[in-house]
């Protein structure tokens, strides 16, 4: 751990949240936040969704807790209740945060609109800040958040707090790489995966107007499902004559889950001679893929992480405008737990999303 990274903190006030060392079993802590800075904002959280990244990282599946005690959550609603003196942002705004929380601003992955991708930038959680003044990010399990307010947006006002959560991570997630590798009139979309990430892929990919959103599962029980969120077809990725049936069919294929054992030869036979095909869904473990799936059809495989500041707020408007929605369950905070094992049991359909005592109060 850098020297200074603890040497910036406010003791006159503590923030209070459910932490991680290592495990899902989640305890009440307390930590001291950094001062507000120049473009800082103090949100007080009325609602934090809880994504597959979350639990990756407090079970250690992707590796040791960097910083001791880890308080998960990217996906933050809440309301603006102090600010720095050159923060664009108003007391009582509603706003939200997603996974990352700063950034140089001045390299060229941040003059790109891909400030993601900057060296300086600081994760929600799990990381620490690298802009001069030290400190350690802390998440949205918990009753209040400071962070850079670049990186803090306002929800649009036909968003409920509620459901605009899991659009900060879940939402730009799919979002992105869908506008970047031109969805639209034109072309054909896939989505493997009808869960958190997916059911808003393809609400996406139907609300930009794709030829065909064809949604691909392991199971049957989401067909109905899938076609209330858009999809024109539906592929059962268990049956070879459906998987035979649409082959090189697809000029995006976004894969938002897989099997352990992943048949990744079969799965990239969907996509269309020159197509893409998306990863979202970060493994645990090494990929095992046969080259030739790539170069006899001159198919790319590429990556995406979340999105640049910039594309977070344009796909809130959009999803204002289009209404495009995720489906949620809401849980109290205060059971944080119970919600954490929601998730891992697989059961909600298709969000989690925590609501705080603040909630109330709306």
């Amino acid at each position: 751990m850098p020297s200074d990274v603890k040497t910036s903190e406010d003791t006159s006030v503590s923030f209070h949240g459910w932490a991680s060392t290592g495990t899902a079993n989640l305890k009440q802590w307390s930590y001291h936040p950094r001062p507000i800075g120049p473009k800082d904002v103090e949100i007080e959280i009325t609602h934090c969704g809880i994504c597959g990244s979350d639990i990756h990282t407090i079970t250690s599946g992707w590796g040791e807790l960097k910083n001791g005690p880890c308080i998960p959550g990217h996906e933050i609603v809440g309301k603006v209740v102090a600010k720095g003196k050159d923060s664009h942002h108003q007391i009582g705004d509603l706003v939200g945060a997603g996974a990352m929380v700063d950034a140089c601003g001045d390299c060229d992955d941040c003059k790109a609109g891909f400030d993601q991708m900057c060296e300086k930038k600081a994760f929600t959680y799990n990381d620490s800040f690298k802009d001069g003044r030290g400190g350690l990010s802390y998440g949205g399990y918990a009753d209040r958040v400071r962070v850079n307010g670049e990186y803090v947006f306002k929800i649009p006002a036909q968003i409920s707090a509620a459901e605009a959560a899991p659009l900060l991570c879940a939402g730009v997630t799919t979002y992105a790489p869908l506008k970047h590798h031109g969805a639209g009139p034109g072309k054909r979309v896939g989505v493997i995966g009808i869960g958190g990430l997916g059911h808003l892929a393809i609400q996406w990919a139907h609300a930009m107007k794709c030829d065909e959103v064809v949604a691909i599962s392991t199971s049957d029980s989401k067909r109905e499902e899938a076609k209330k969120l858009g999809a024109s077809k539906f592929v059962n990725s268990k049956k070879p004559e459906e998987m035979a049936a649409a082959a090189k069919s697809m000029d995006i294929v976004v894969c938002t889950s897989f099997d352990k054992n992943q048949n990744w030869a079969e799965i990239l036979q969907l996509v269309a001679n020159r197509g893409q095909f998306v990863l979202l869904a970060l493994p645990e473990a090494p990929l095992s893929i046969p080259g030739n799936a790539f170069i006899a059809r001159h198919v790319s495989m590429v990556g995406s992480l979340i999105g640049g500041k910039d594309v977070v707020q344009e796909m809130l408007e959009f999803a204002a405008a289009h209404n495009v929605r995720p489906w949620i369950e809401k849980m109290p905070m205060s059971d944080a737990n119970a919600a954490v094992k929601h998730m891992m049991d697989g059961r909600p359909r298709y969000r989690v999303v925590m609501e705080t005592e603040a909630a109330a109060r709306q």
